[in-house]
């Protein structure tokens, strides 16, 4: 898997230079790099997605339910190809592509707007429904959440609906970076026993660890099940640099040229391959 850990550093390094070129509008780093190697393992291994093809009817779909963490997913399309540099340095300014929350009609590969919490999984489920009706038993479909994103009641209405429809083709991925907007996820509204709230449910629940890109690859490449599987991922929120790691403030915040030269050295890039990337 070393490939997708090296893939997990270039997507890292992505997000910095499109938080270098959002300026004072900032950011979502820490949700973003804390669902790094989610997104690395999914896309480089676990998800059938071709991105010379990215509308294949027989594809995996990928829904960003926490679509403030979409820098990830830009990143990893920046690795296929599916958005180019000159993009990354347009992220949240006017006219780009890069928008701030998945958008329809931007870029290739994504097949759903988010940006409004607790809605990704009734989208999921809907998915679900529908490629069932069409015949498409193969595709699966991964809905990526934030562990405070399950605060919404419409989650658990979903996670009841489907159970109730046995959509074994549907993959819950919450990544549990234990932080929130509003400070630590436990003292904002304690979810307590979370894989067993997603048991009780009817769903299959695992819990892994949400950086090991090894654990995660052997999640994901589970056959599908006759229950909906939920995949609890704990996560570190802005994992890979140590100005935001487990700090909230990162949740939303602007990246300057110093914090980007500093998180570059800590990916072990150096300041000629840091400016390059930046255009700098």
């Amino acid at each position: 898997m070393s490939d997708v850990t090296e893939k997990a550093r270039q997507m890292r390094a992505d997000c910095l230079v499109m938080g270098l070129a959002a300026g004072n509008s900032g950011i979502h780093l820490g949700g973003s790099c804390s669902a790094i190697e989610i997104l690395a393992t999914l896309y480089f291994g676990a998800m059938r997605f071709d991105p010379c093809n990215p509308g294949d009817f027989l594809r995996d779909r990928f829904v960003f339910s926490k679509g403030h963490g979409v820098p990830a997913q830009y990143a990893a399309f920046h690795q296929m190809g599916l958005v180019s540099d000159a993009d990354l340095r347009t992220f949240k300014q006017e006219g780009s592509r890069l928008t701030g929350h998945p958008s329809l009609g931007m870029v290739e590969g994504i097949d759903f707007a988010s940006g409004s919490l607790g809605q990704g999984l009734s989208l999921g489920v809907g998915t679900c429904l529908a490629l069932r009706r069409k015949g498409n038993g193969t595709s699966r479909v991964f809905v990526l959440m934030g562990d405070g994103e399950c605060d919404e009641g419409s989650v658990w209405e979903a996670a009841m609906s489907a159970a109730h429809y046995a959509l074994g083709n549907l993959v819950a991925v919450i990544d549990a970076n234990a932080l929130q907007y509003d400070g630590e996820t436990s003292r904002v509204l304690g979810l307590g026993d979370l894989c067993g709230k997603w048991r009780a449910f009817g769903w299959d629940a695992v819990e892994v660890d949400g950086h090991d890109v090894e654990a995660l690859a052997e999640v994901f490449s589970q056959p599908a099940a006759p229950r909906p599987r939920a995949v609890v991922a704990h996560t570190v929120k802005g994992k890979g640099f140590s100005f935001s790691e487990n700090v909230a403030a990162w949740h939303h915040s602007r990246l300057t040229r110093d914090l980007y030269d500093q998180g570059m050295r800590e990916l072990g890039f150096s300041q000629e391959e840091a400016n390059l990337r930046a255009e700098l």
